[in-house]
């Protein structure tokens, strides 16, 4: 896997054809760019996403480009694609400093004295990057891309197949070896034929959408979403429900947050386990069992992308933005299980709140853990004995068998999962659909 940060910013200078209100978003990355010298600025935003990334994929090899040319992009794609063979390249856009994408298929990078918008054909930018390959545009008018996209595959595919009808390698055939005394010379190698109809895409709204700039969210808020989820839903919730919770409870209180995501006995990686097991479920209960297995059981950071895709459609719906996708596939920003997600969440700040209030005069009471999966296990044991067979789906399927990972839980999972089994063949199908599959390109 490689991954190419590509971030047109042009720090300080707004593209002419965005008006920002005042105040606006600013953040990048988390990190204030006007806080230090532009070239700087950048510099750290670039160091930064690609921290945020290796908490995904730590294994990748990175390289960015900043307010680059035509001819930077070119060499940074087909670099990575050559190294990269026949593994996934990762293209992250961020367009925040460059005119929307065009209506002709192209995207903006600069001139070399920073004077001029050079326009990018997505065309060319297929080839460059060849399949399989993922990618993530942050831009306004991002859904265009999407659209494109798809017309520029064929166009791709029906210019191969024109000029294999007429190169040297589809010629008639030569005499067989043993008549040319063992030694015939061997036509030309095939290219490989385009599968850009394949690649992943991830855009931040749909064509005609704007990104939006409320002062209280980072102005990359797509991409936060997908790098930073954990933190950048909690941003959201604070400040969208300030007054419904504890005055105690903002968003400073997110930095003390202990723990690190990857331990489940921490707060915080309680929180990402929980978060894990909801867009799992939300993703196994909406999308077709083929397409599920694709995004969300195939490869590790596409799995990732697509759950804190799920939150980017939650989020940025609440600010008139649509985050499309190909393979597309429909919001979930209304799905119930959201709501425990929201439960899950106010119930750990309201404890941190008690917490770090009660720390400044004695001792804290101890944190007492998530009932989430207890809950669901619940939910799963009464549809176990309430359902009809096989006539519904157990929608917390996924979440039994995300809690086998834990000492806690584990023997009831199993019992209430060998009750399952015991339904017969459907329920043992149903079970191979959902769990992990070894990973390999879609």
């Amino acid at each position: 896997m490689s991954v190419a940060i590509v971030l047109c910013l042009n720090v300080g200078v707004d593209p002419p054809d965005v008006v920002k209100p005042n105040p606006s978003a600013i953040l990048q990355c988390w990190s204030d760019p006007f806080s230090t010298q532009p070239t700087k600025a950048a510099e750290t935003i670039a160091t930064k996403l690609i921290k945020q990334y290796e908490r995904w994929q730590p294994r990748a090899r990175y390289k960015h480009c900043i307010d680059p040319t035509v001819e930077d992009i070119k060499k940074l794609c087909t670099t990575l694609r050559r190294t990269s063979k026949e593994e996934r390249v990762l293209f992250h856009y961020n367009g925040h400093g460059v005119p929307k994408p065009t209506v002709n298929g192209e995207i903006w990078v600069f001139n070399r004295s920073f004077t001029q918008y050079i326009p990018l054909s997505l065309f060319d930018l297929q080839q460059w990057m060849g399949s399989p390959s993922i990618y993530v545009f942050d831009c306004s008018n991002a859904g265009i891309i999407v659209e494109l996209f798809a017309t520029f595959a064929i166009q791709h595919e029906k210019e191969y197949e024109m000029n294999a009808t007429t190169s040297s390698y589809m010629a008639a055939p030569k005499p067989p070896d043993d008549l040319l005394g063992g030694g015939g010379a061997q036509g030309p190698k095939a290219p490989p034929r385009p599968n850009y109809q394949s690649c992943i895409l991830l855009a931040a709204c749909d064509k005609g959408e704007s990104l939006p700039l409320h002062p209280d969210l980072p102005a990359d808020l797509f991409t936060s979403c997908l790098t930073t989820p954990i933190k950048t839903f909690l941003v959201w919730f604070i400040k969208r429900n300030a007054r419904k919770l504890a005055p105690n409870i903002n968003v400073d209180l997110i930095d003390k947050i202990p723990g690190s995501l990857t331990d489940r006995k921490s707060i915080l990686g309680e929180l990402n386990w929980i978060f894990t097991a909801i867009t799992d479920t939300i993703a196994w209960n909406t999308l077709p069992r083929d397409l599920f297995q694709r995004l969300f059981r195939q490869d590790l950071l596409v799995a990732s992308l697509f759950r804190n895709f799920l939150l980017a459609q939650r989020i940025m719906r609440s600010y008139d933005c649509t985050p499309v996708s190909n393979p597309p596939i429909q919001s979930v920003h209304h799905h119930p299980m959201w709501k425990s997600w929201d439960l899950a969440v106010d119930s750990c700040l309201t404890q941190l709140a008690a917490m770090d209030l009660a720390s400044k005069s004695f001792t804290p009471p101890p944190y007492v853990p998530s009932q989430f999966f207890t809950e669901q296990l619940t939910a799963f044991q009464v549809w176990l004995k309430l359902s009809s067979f096989p006539s519904s789906t157990p929608e917390q399927l996924p979440i039994v068998l995300q809690v086998l990972l834990s000492q806690v839980h584990r023997s009831r999972a199993l019992d209430l999962l060998g009750n399952f089994l015991n339904l017969g063949p459907w329920a043992v199908n149903l079970v191979t659909l959902t769990v992990r599959k070894p990973f390999f390109h879609c």
